[in-house]
């Protein structure tokens, strides 16, 4: 890819709207499907997040690398997301702990980018009109051989991209050492995710999206963890298989996200893709067991509905989003499992949900 800086570029979408921008960095073509996120920090974690793989994420705050990247704020091994919209990039950077800019993180992963897009007007108008495929580019004077590729990127819903980020070979993290042993299925896990339940004296062994339950098993853990992860919970057929075993079995289950779709599937519970997803670090959630309300991160475009959990008899509805009361977690009356729609480990409340990992272990205790 060639470098070049303040370019002029596009934002196509797929009914052939096009805002107009300027490149970050590098010359090129992306596609994925738009999404915004309206966090104010955080944006090294939202373009490593796995979860996102797949998206070309339009960022709403309006400036971004203004702090800078640091090599120790990252959820993955690499960036994540398609592409990136904003409205002001920083290309210099202030913050003592910084150890690059991010215009030349951008350029170390070969991610397209481009700025001075008016974000308001385009999250006002994929509000309206609902999730769909886009791409940026460089090539301005191709847009019909543009709107010709866009066409043939495929949508989201029934995509399954858990194999795409997961990881290749089992590893483990922790402590010999460790009190309790955690078997946790990757399907598009967070290093934060990890770095929680080690701090509660665990050890986790991380297994591949399409590990079996006797795969899982053979660590002999205490416990079990279905991870967050991009795409459609649907295809995942192998992942459902193995939330029914353990739920068989009733061992401890714990699901985050994606792994929340992926339990309700399990059951018979459906889900759906929702107009515009939920993404960001201020997403207001009660938890119907004790009244209380939590700040939580979000991150998803698919999410369990709501009557078909109410119409489960094994299962009942715990958490619920303030903002369009779609499902935000359950568990199961009679067996040790749980989950969530949103993410814990990420701490905007910054302590509202991190209560959710103590009671896993408080399960595998009890269990």
């Amino acid at each position: 890819m060639k470098y070049t800086q303040h370019k002029k570029a596009i934002l196509l979408l797929e009914d052939g709207t096009i805002f107009e921008g300027k490149s970050v960095g590098l010359e090129g073509t992306a596609f994925g499907e738009i999404c915004y996120n309206t966090g104010m920090t955080g944006y090294q974690e939202i373009f490593t997040d796995p979860s996102y793989f797949g998206q070309m994420m339009l960022t709403t705050n309006a400036h971004i690398g203004n702090y800078g990247v640091n090599e120790d704020e990252i959820e993955s091994n690499s960036i994540k997301i398609s592409g990136l919209v904003c409205r002001n990039f920083s290309f210099n950077y202030s913050r003592d702990n910084a150890t690059d800019s991010l215009e030349n993180y951008f350029i170390k992963h070969n991610l397209i980018a481009i700025s001075d897009v008016d974000t308001r007007a385009v999250v006002r108008y994929i509000r309206d009109k609902g999730a769909m495929n886009s791409v940026i580019s460089t090539d301005i004077d191709a847009i019909e051989n543009l709107k010709k590729q866009l066409a043939d990127q495929p949508n989201m819903e029934g995509l399954e991209l858990a194999s795409k980020v997961s990881t290749k070979e089992s590893y483990v993290v922790g402590d010999d050492n460790a009190k309790y042993k955690i078997s946790a299925l990757d399907i598009g896990i967070k290093k934060n995710i990890i770095r929680n339940l080690v701090k509660r004296d665990c050890q986790v062994k991380v297994f591949p999206y399409n590990a079996s339950f006797e795969d899982l098993q053979s660590f002999k853990p205490d416990g079990y963890f279905l991870s967050n992860g991009p795409g459609d919970p649907t295809p995942l057929v192998d992942a459902q298989k193995v939330a029914q075993e353990i739920i068989k079995r009733d061992l401890p289950l714990f699901g985050i996200c994606l792994g929340h779709q992926v339990i309700a599937l399990a059951n018979g519970i459906t889900t759906y893709k929702m107009h515009n997803g939920h993404r960001g670090i201020n997403h207001p959630v009660k938890n119907l067991i004790n009244g209380k309300g939590e700040i939580t991160s979000q991150n998803h475009g698919f999410v369990v509905d709501k009557d078909s959990l109410e119409k489960n008899n094994d299962f009942e509805l715990t958490h619920i989003h303030l903002n369009d009361n779609t499902v935000a977690g359950m568990r199961m009356k009679s067996k040790n499992c749980f989950s969530v729609q949103y993410h814990p480990e990420a701490s905007p409340g910054p302590n509202d949900a991190a209560y959710l990992f103590d009671e896993f272990i408080e399960n595998i205790k009890n269990g």
